[in-house]
């Protein structure tokens, strides 16, 4: 029985967990649940999955259901510190980290230095802290799996190199490279004027349901350069050998080619169950209720050179690689504001990468030896990207 905390429980990765949970009874249970302010649905999937412990970011969010937690037995943490105590704290096995943004960090971070393995689906963790977050579980003897379809699938890839020292997902040795897939979002072909692009046409994933944030950044691509910026710190292999290809099927999720010239993918159907699952039961696998591939009915899969015109948030993430630093923490927090901003009408959707570069231009530091580097980066990123004019 694997005990697994879950933090943002109530998110699209959260949900999906939790019912991974409840498929699995006799392999996993529920340590703790953290959510930020949905306190209420928080509590209902902690009664639901006989959960002992709820973390609630909001203060007044977890008052108003402290009545109800302690007739049902449920603990309340509650305060913007609550993730990582729980995290810490929880008599877990493993952490998923499915929060948004920079605020997995301070709870990963937490996990790790409690001894546990993390399941990570937080891109901004690696994409801000890589170097210093694996520093730290290569330390501690942690295993970071991956959540990710992409970052799993590479993973499902190079069992044989699973749990190298210091590297629990398996370096990569020279010349092996990695190839990550991605959907092309709503906007591969159309419209040909993304600046009148609205949030409605932007959260219309055409393949994944996910939570707003993520949608946005797949609809820019941004979601792909992360995803390049994590693979880079999971499997020790240099940017210049991780590789972008549009696959608008949805059903190869990485490929790796190794350094005998051969290639190995991984196939699924879209459905964030299977990654989630294998990242609980790993090394073994279980069963699933639910439908295999069926190719003849796919009939054909397509794969195309991204658009960098169109989409230049990939090559925002080369360049912020290139300069070292704290670069990608300022990527990874400005972008997160321009999203905010999008959403709320503030932007226009072509105005996302304009704003990023900006914001990492104006706040990214050469130095990045300790976390409070990144913290100070962060915080003048969103503070950049939040006043700056349209």
């Amino acid at each position: 029985m694997k005990r697994i905390a879950i933090l943002g429980s109530t998110g699209s990765i959260g949900t999906n967990a939790a019912d991974v949970i409840r498929t699995h009874p006799d392999d996993f249970r529920a340590a703790a649940l953290a959510v930020a302010r949905n306190a209420r649905a928080g509590l209902e999937q902690a009664v639901s999955l006989r959960c002992p412990l709820l973390a609630v970011a909001d203060p007044a969010a977890a008052d108003g259901i402290r009545a109800d937690a302690a007739r049902a037995g449920v603990e309340i943490v509650s305060g913007p510190g609550a993730a990582a105590e729980v995290a810490a704290r929880a008599e877990a096995d493993m952490v998923l980290v499915s929060l948004v943004g920079l605020s997995g960090l301070r709870p990963a971070l937490a996990a790790i230095e409690a001894g546990r393995d993390v399941a990570l689906a937080t891109k901004e963790v690696l994409v801000a802290a890589g170097e210093y977050v694996m520093a730290r579980a290569a330390a501690k003897g942690v295993r970071i799996i991956p959540v990710d379809s992409e970052h799993s699938a590479v993973f499902q890839c190079i069992q044989e190199r699973a749990g190298a020292p210091g590297f629990p997902c398996g370096a990569l040795p020279a010349p092996a490279s990695v190839t990550l897939t991605a959907s092309g979002g709503p906007f591969l072909d159309s419209p040909a004027d993304l600046s009148k692009v609205t949030p409605r046409m932007a959260l219309d994933h055409p393949r994944w349901k996910m939570g707003p944030k993520v949608t946005v950044d797949s609809a820019t691509m941004m979601n792909k350069g992360f995803e390049m910026l994590e693979a880079r710190w999971l499997f020790d292999i240099p940017l210049e050998r991780i590789g972008v290809v549009v696959h608008p099927e949805s059903t190869v999720h990485s490929l790796v080619t190794f350094e005998d010239g051969s290639t190995m993918a991984q196939l699924a159907p879209p459905d964030m169950r299977i990654p989630i699952q294998y990242a609980f039961s790993w090394p073994e696998r279980l069963p699933a209720e639910r439908a295999a591939l069926d190719l003849p009915a796919i009939g054909a899969l397509t794969f195309r050179k991204p658009d960098e015109t169109r989409f230049p948030c990939l090559s925002l993430v080369r360049a912020a690689a290139a300069a070292g630093g704290t670069a990608a923490a300022a990527l990874s927090a400005a972008d997160e504001i321009a999203v905010e901003r999008f959403l709320a009408g503030e932007i226009a959707f072509t105005d996302i990468p304009r704003l990023v570069e900006k914001a990492m231009n104006a706040a990214a530091s050469p130095s990045c030896s300790s976390l409070e580097d990144i913290l100070e980066t962060d915080a003048r990123a969103r503070a950049f990207a939040s006043a700056a004019l349209r």
